[in-house]
């Protein structure tokens, strides 16, 4: 498991993986970490996974991924066609999905909230759990109508050009979401300026995770 350090560190992060139930579900819960990640280590390699996107989304999916990754040193984009709210249902061809990402060998594991309320995010962490059992794995939250926004336990700050430009590029890459009634620059802007709140943020902006199981070097 990659170990977090109280001094700097010496295992950096090389390999991510990045895995959404959505297409637009990576960019809203952790694209800013991800922004800032690849710009500050032009060596970072990304994989970014979408589960379930299917005609237009798929295309918004692939051209969103494209340009949050286009400072990483290598960026792979995959989308699969599982229909949304039907993934419990595939059971066995979503967990063969998941099986084939072992060959990424990943450092960091971006994944969803194990208490999100929505049926496929919860299936997407526990697979996620399942597949990478030795590895650091943070899960990311994602607002909606539910209500199912906890208490996350780890914080990464973002700069507002990282804010900004994650902002403008959610909303201009899924035109399909810009009628949802929660879908806003408001949102997305409040849920950051909330986390960056808690982590008391020097620049006020934050996304939050939550770290079930992390280890501290020594």
């Amino acid at each position: 498991m990659l170990a977090l350090s109280l001094f700097g560190g010496d295992e950096p992060v090389r390999r991510v993986l990045a895995i959404g139930c959505h297409a637009d579900d990576i960019e809203i819960g952790c694209g800013g970490t991800l922004l800032a990640l690849t710009r500050s280590r032009p060596n970072v390699e990304v994989t970014w996974v979408v589960l379930g996107a299917g005609g237009e989304r798929a295309a918004e999916a692939r051209t969103s991924a494209e340009e949050f990754l286009a400072s990483a040193s290598h960026a792979e984009v995959v989308v699969h066609g599982f229909k949304d709210a039907y993934m419990p249902y595939y059971g066995e061809s979503v967990k063969e999905a998941f099986e084939e990402l072992k060959g990424v060998q990943p450092d960091l594991v971006l994944t969803h909230t194990r208490d999100d309320l929505h049926q496929d995010h919860r299936l997407a962490c526990e697979l996620t759990w399942n597949t990478f059992r030795d590895h650091l794995v943070l899960e990311y939250e994602v607002p909606k109508w539910d209500g199912d926004l906890g208490r996350p336990n780890l914080y990464v700050p973002l700069a507002d050009d990282v804010v900004a430009d994650k902002l403008e590029l959610v909303l201009r890459h899924f035109p399909t979401q810009a009628g949802k009634h929660w879908y806003d620059h408001e949102t997305f802007r409040g849920l950051m300026r909330l986390r960056g709140l808690e982590c008391a943020a020097a620049s006020r902006y934050a996304e939050a995770f939550y770290a079930p199981k992390v280890t501290l070097a020594p």
